[in-house]
């Protein structure tokens, strides 16, 4: 059988047993203990896919019931071959699959107006309840932030708009861009906490709905306000500009052209802090299930064709962090609540098995890239002059600590 062949080269640490469609037994140790599950294919074809597609055809066999996994789930699946990924990724099929994606990168991440709100909209506007069974209830759909690890979602949450806003330098009466706003929770804080006046821009009709109904009902739709508007229409200059998990959307062939918008956007003395996903490697591809089903256009970039967009616009870096296991901690949150969810969800939300499925293949699969591959997340301070922030990186600590502080004043 091909797909036991090539597992067992790629099998280092752990044991697999594979049972084909004919119920035939192919079991797999590898040199050191490990976890140990059974993986059994359902038809013939399976197999071969996997083997020879796996970066595509193991979560498709997952989503249409053609592959199951026994004691245990797609998780531990996943999981396991994370343990292993170096072996794997560096057998013949993977590399030639990461060769051909370099080369249709630009190609794949081709987003202009119109075509962006379209892969946006694959994503963001479906059925509103489907969010609501596993982010948190303000609907951060980003990395969170964790001081320990252990905190709450809704802690870590509260943290990371806390750390963001910290970077922010904010002050009452500063006009913020929020590019990509989502459903409006970032913006609402940045408004309520620091007295900010907020532009946020989506793509996302449903997002745009919410975020703007909840300005409302929370009485400061004066001054938080949302817009269903490509942020490369967005016209005037703001003090402070922030982009929280869309720069994921823009493509690597937009690169210059989204730093140039931004340097027009911004004020002169302004502050911009950009909060994405990226990869700790060279410049690559998206994966291919992921790009087919999840994220059409999406891709997470390298720092350094970050960067270089940055240089070539004429921007200062003047702060950068990198978050590593935080969004891997986020993921395990979201998918433990999507999976305690999962059949109040296809009750009331009418999605069948197979979503279902798409869904769990596509958390858990995100949760293992980024504790065992190449996944990141960074924090990117941008501005016009380099004179627009501090010295030193003492305010964002002390910001932080003065709202935990005010946090707890309120609680009592």
């Amino acid at each position: 059988m091909l797909l036991a062949r090539v597992l067992t080269r790629v099998l280092g640490e752990g044991q697999l047993t594979i049972i084909d469609a004919d119920g035939r037994s192919h079991r797999i140790e590898g040199a050191r203990p490990g976890p140990a599950l059974t993986m059994r294919l359902h038809d013939r074809w399976t197999g071969l896919r996997v083997a020879v597609r796996p970066r595509l055809a193991l979560g498709e066999s997952y989503m249409n019931g053609t592959l199951s996994v026994e004691n245990g789930d797609i998780y531990d699946l996943l999981d396991l071959l994370g343990r292993n990924i170096t072996a794997f990724e560096a057998t013949p099929m993977v590399r030639w699959s990461y060769a051909l994606q370099r080369w249709l990168r630009l190609i794949e991440q081709y987003n202009p107006i119109g075509r962006a709100q379209r892969n946006v909209a694959h994503h963001y506007d479906l059925k509103d309840q489907l969010y609501d069974f596993f982010l948190d209830r303000d609907r951060q759909y980003s990395c969170a932030y964790f001081k320990n690890g252990d905190e709450p979602l809704e802690e870590a949450q509260l943290l990371k708009k806390q750390h963001i806003a910290a970077k922010m330098l904010l002050q009452p009466g500063q006009r913020v861009l929020d590019i990509g706003s989502g459903w409006g929770g970032l913006g609402l804080f940045l408004g309520q906490q620091f007295g900010v006046d907020v532009t946020g821009v989506t793509l996302s009709r449903e997002q745009h709905a919410v975020s703007s109904r909840r300005a409302l009902e929370d009485g400061i739709a004066d001054r938080v306000r949302f817009k269903l508007l490509d942020y490369r229409e967005e016209p005037g200059r703001y003090d402070r500009i922030v982009s929280v998990g869309m720069f994921e959307h823009v493509g690597s062939a937009h690169y210059v052209e989204f730093f140039t918008k931004v340097k027009a956007l911004l004020a002169d003395d302004g502050v911009m802090l950009l909060h994405s996903i990226g990869r700790m490697e060279p410049p690559g591809g998206t994966n291919t299930w992921l790009r087919k089903y999840i994220f059409p256009g999406g891709y997470t970039p390298a720092l350094s064709e970050v960067l270089s967009a940055i240089e070539q616009v004429g921007l200062w870096v003047t702060d950068m962090e990198v978050l590593r296991l935080h969004y891997a901690e986020t993921l395990r949150h979201w998918r433990r609540r999507f999976l305690a969810n999962r059949e109040h969800l296809k009750q009331t939300a009418g999605y069948d098995d197979r979503f279902c499925r798409m869904w769990e293949f596509y958390l858990a699969g995100c949760e293992i890239s980024f504790r065992y591959m190449n996944q990141m997340v960074f924090q990117l301070q941008i501005a016009r002059r380099q004179d627009a922030v501090p010295l030193t990186r003492d305010y964002i600590v002390d910001t932080e600590r003065g709202l935990r502080v005010s946090r707890s004043i309120a609680a009592e």
